[in-house]
């Protein structure tokens, strides 16, 4: 068995696309940005977003908006946590917690959302 995907369940797909392809620079490998699918290049593992309610469907299960928060945290590893967060800032990014050392975890980090509430840690 071999893990090659992640697909994030979003309500609000056309933001959630906008914002990994234009705020985190993430480059689109299967383009969706007028469709409820996309794919993208983030390295090792594909990462891509599909709409929740086209996912619902597929399973055949009743559709239900965001199941609550922080079920899911992506985390995206940085050169420089500061420099990031300041430039994610600049963007108009609202950080959930500013750059914190955490001795216990041997990580300075950095916590904000993606449009859909999404949590995501560099």
């Amino acid at each position: 068995m071999k893990w090659t995907h992640v697909r994030l369940l979003v309500d609000d797909y056309s933001a959630c696309y906008a914002f990994y392809r234009d705020v985190l620079g993430f480059r689109p490998t299967f383009d969706g940005a007028n469709s409820a699918y996309a794919e993208f290049d983030t390295g090792e593992i594909t990462f891509s977003l599909y709409k929740r309610d086209m996912m619902d469907a597929a399973i055949g299960a009743p559709h239900q908006a965001a199941r609550g928060e922080d079920r899911v945290l992506l985390w995206l590893s940085v050169e420089n946590v500061d420099q990031t967060a300041a430039a994610l800032q600049a963007q108009g990014v609202k950080l959930t917690a500013p750059p914190t050392d955490r001795p216990q975890w041997g990580l300075r980090t950095a916590h904000f959302r993606d449009p859909d509430g999404n949590l995501i840690e560099i």
